[in-house]
């Protein structure tokens, strides 16, 4: 999963970023609606924290702009305005959520991945694919029952495959929603992953398609 974060607060900003880094999860931080309308037209993110009082254009315009041009993203407003009237009129014009700082990491992760989970519709607690089962809010994973010990990029890449089950992932598809742009990213590493959720998990948990990419093994992948 890759999150876009527009905060103008340094401290807070660097802190979310660095946070979700710490989980696992990419996280590309700007600091105004400019910049952050750019890296949105580059990067498709899985979901959006967004600020409200940005320099230049306010975070609500840059909230209706961009559902004005069709953007389903998932956006999580993080912000002081707390009265009513700025909660209601952010979710109208189009927010997911809705949130007032302060607020720990640990809920700002889970509402990202119950908006995230529900725009992708997989709303269960628990995804299962034949004897896999995996927990998106915990990311434990099990393999007929027995917990298996992933590194937080394996929990990532892992997900990854289970939001998509019946696609085929191209390796810069995969970087792209596993790395943000400060990682120095090894040429192997996505190989070296996928080795390793093979090891942990299954043979036949990954396939991997000559030419094309990776995709999640057939749910018998263990018969």
């Amino acid at each position: 999963m890759r999150i876009l974060i527009v905060e103008d607060d340094p401290p807070l900003g660097d802190g979310l970023a660095r946070g979700l880094k710490a989980l696992g999860i990419a996280a590309d931080w700007f600091t105004n609606g400019k910049d952050a309308d750019q890296a949105m037209g580059m990067v498709r993110y899985d979901a959006v924290v967004l600020d409200l009082g940005l320099p230049g254009e306010d975070g609500m315009r840059l909230l209706r702009r961009w559902r004005g041009q069709g953007n389903a993203i998932p956006i999580v407003i993080l912000t002081a305005r707390d009265a009513v009237e700025s909660r209601v009129a952010g979710l109208n014009d189009g927010a997911d959520d809705y949130l007032i700082k302060p607020i720990t990491l640990d809920e700002l992760v889970a509402r990202l991945r119950a908006v995230t989970r529900r725009q992708i519709g997989l709303p269960e607690p628990v995804w299962r694919h034949g004897s896999l089962a995996f927990e998106p809010a915990t990311r434990q994973a099990a393999w007929k029952g027995e917990p298996v010990e992933l590194t937080g990029r394996e929990s990532s890449l892992l997900e990854l495959f289970l939001m998509n089950p019946n696609r085929v992932l191209t390796r810069e598809f995969i970087r792209e929603k596993l790395y943000d742009w400060s990682e120095d990213l090894e040429s192997n590493a996505l190989e070296v992953h996928v080795h390793h959720l093979r090891r942990k998990i299954h043979p036949g948990i990954v396939r991997t398609l000559r030419g094309a990419g990776y995709a999640l093994g057939p749910e018998d992948a263990d018969a």
